[in-house]
């Protein structure tokens, strides 16, 4: 249904030139021609023997074994209607409508009686002087206390395509051909070349580099080892590794594979505030679960925020010891909406994990974050929610059924998956890449 191959009218769209997850040089996509001898050998590297797969009884339709992965041969949700994937579980458009780039609107209803109380304000037990007094005095100072974070001193990411401008290009689709002389963009002089990557991203020059020998040659050329380090650490800011790193474009690499979905990579280090004004309520207590966070963590567990208004944070969550996800360390992306804490914050994995609970796209199945969420709960709670998930999973509802179903029937298997995946994914701060980058 949907195709592939590459561009032959020299428009390089940053999904289509994504190259697959498993191995980017075997796509063959390439614009540039390559040497038969490689090909062959990538192709003799793909024909290897496996061990067979096993299926599952009540899920005829898919089978695992030690190297299971999905397969995103089209959109999860909406299986192709709306456009191809490209090889992510979700398609352009079904993410700009079921995860905006925004935290979400304010669900705060300011309906105030005769006594001018809406009910949403933070009880206090200083007296309706001192609320008063708060009312008026605006936002508070900076607390001195507060240590500053360092951001890498480059501009944030591009913002992925909102809804209204993703319907728009479906609407206005292109017609076919361009008329766009064949090989047009092979012979582009290098000097156009590089004044067209300068207008790109970290992860459209990633992508660019997977294209041909060329353009990698002169990506290479032009960017330090030092600025890929620079993009790493922008998109992963709690990324410590425990070995010397002598190639950051090899390690950025590693990290963007690893991660289910990387339009939300992409929405999680755009740093993209939502209109609005966040109340007092709000702030004064995201202040103090980020004082908690940083004086007593929770065994395991690590977030901070990535911008001013603290609506986007990364987290990760140490495998426990007990569980086949034991030595891997995840990522996690959470959304934290104006209306917290009246409302829970969204919360996906962007590190890759074989768990029944948690969707092929990240997302987490837990009821605290659903239905029953409580005033109660904070964003360190949920983290340990998450975490005591991989030890215990529950399999009467689940993300994935078919993980479900292998993890009652054969448990065996389902543990030997999830600790290649472990091993594969969530273990880049203490494994070095021992794979060469393609085209070397």
């Amino acid at each position: 249904m949907e195709s592939n191959n590459g561009s032959s009218n020299g428009h390089l769209p940053e999904d289509k030139a994504s190259p697959p997850t498993d191995d980017p040089a075997s796509d063959p996509s390439c614009s540039c021609t390559f040497s038969s001898g490689m090909k062959k050998r990538m192709i003799c590297t793909k024909q290897m023997p496996t061990r067979p797969a096993r299926s599952i009884n009540n899920v005829p339709h898919m089978s695992f074994d030690e190297n299971f992965r999905f397969n995103h041969f089209s959109c999860s949700l909406c299986n192709g209607y709306f456009g191809p994937c490209y090889g992510e579980p979700v398609c352009a458009t079904c993410h700009a409508f079921v995860y905006p780039v925004d935290p979400g609107p304010m669900f705060f209803f300011s309906e105030k009686g005769d006594d001018g109380d809406s009910g949403n304000d933070e009880p206090s037990d200083m007296g309706p002087e001192r609320n008063a007094n708060q009312n008026n005095q605006g936002p508070p100072p900076p607390d001195p206390d507060d240590e500053p974070r360092e951001l890498v001193p480059i501009p944030p990411p591009n913002v992925p395509i909102s809804l209204p401008k993703q319907l728009e290009l479906l609407c206005n689709h292109r017609e076919e051909g361009d008329n766009i002389t064949a090989g047009l963009v092979d012979n582009l002089p290098p000097e156009v070349l590089l004044t067209l990557f300068s207008y790109l991203d970290d992860l459209s020059l990633w992508t660019c580099a997977y294209v041909c020998k060329r353009w990698r040659h002169l990506l290479m050329s032009n960017i330090s080892d030092a600025d890929w380090e620079k993009y790493t650490l922008l998109r992963w800011p709690l990324f410590r590794q425990i070995y010397f790193v002598d190639d950051w474009f090899r390690t950025y690499g590693v990290m963007l594979t690893s991660a289910p979905c990387r339009t939300c990579v992409q929405q999680m280090s755009a740093q993209s505030v939502p209109p609005g004004e966040e109340n007092s309520w709000r702030r004064n207590r995201l202040k103090m679960e980020l004082k908690t966070l940083r004086t007593d963590p929770p065994e395991g567990i690590e977030a901070i925020p990535l911008d001013v208004k603290c609506c986007h944070w990364q987290a990760t969550i140490r495998g426990p010891a007990d569980s086949p996800y034991a030595g891997g360390l995840f990522y996690l992306y959470l959304q934290v909406p104006y209306s917290y804490p009246m409302s829970p914050p969204t919360v996906r994995f962007v590190t890759r994990i074989f768990h029944p609970n948690v969707s092929r796209h990240g997302d987490v199945g837990i009821d605290s974050i659903q239905h029953n969420w409580s005033l109660a709960l904070t964003l360190s709670k949920v983290l340990i929610s998450i975490q005591s998930l991989l030890t215990d999973p529950y399999c009467q509802v689940c993300m994935e059924p078919e993980i479900g179903s292998l993890y009652k029937q054969d448990r065996k298997m389902f543990e030997n998956i999830a600790r290649a995946w472990t091993w594969r994914y969530a273990m880049h701060d203490a494994l070095k890449p021992h794979k060469d980058p393609p085209f070397h």
